[in-house]
């Protein structure tokens, strides 16, 4: 929950403090997209246009019980989908060149 500040600089502390926690949750949910890549046959796979709206379904959802604007909460997971799909698809590829057992 969102405290009432009292000043630009006290917002921008806490806007820092957030970005801190973001950039972490972001590091480990790209660790799993690592790992997803292991188990996905083909490219269609990493794309997986459906589970992409799973997704996007879910978190306009959770904006919405949170009170955050699905809107903008959607834009920012099209796009956070869209480079771990890139990052996921790296990894697929690099894992075609060198398999492991």
């Amino acid at each position: 929950m969102a405290v009432n500040c009292t000043s630009l600089e006290e917002v921008r502390n806490n806007i820092d403090r957030l970005d801190q926690q973001i950039v972490t949750l972001l590091a480990e949910r790209g660790r799993y997209v690592s790992q997803a890549a292991r188990f996905k046959k083909d490219t269609d796979d990493v794309k997986a246009p459906q589970r992409v709206e799973q997704v996007i379904a879910k978190v306009r959802h959770l904006a919405t019980l949170a009170d955050a604007n699905p809107d903008v909460t959607e834009q920012v997971y099209r796009a956070m989908i869209a480079a771990f799909i890139r990052q996921e698809l790296d990894e697929h590829a690099g894992l075609a060149i060198n398999p492991t057992t």
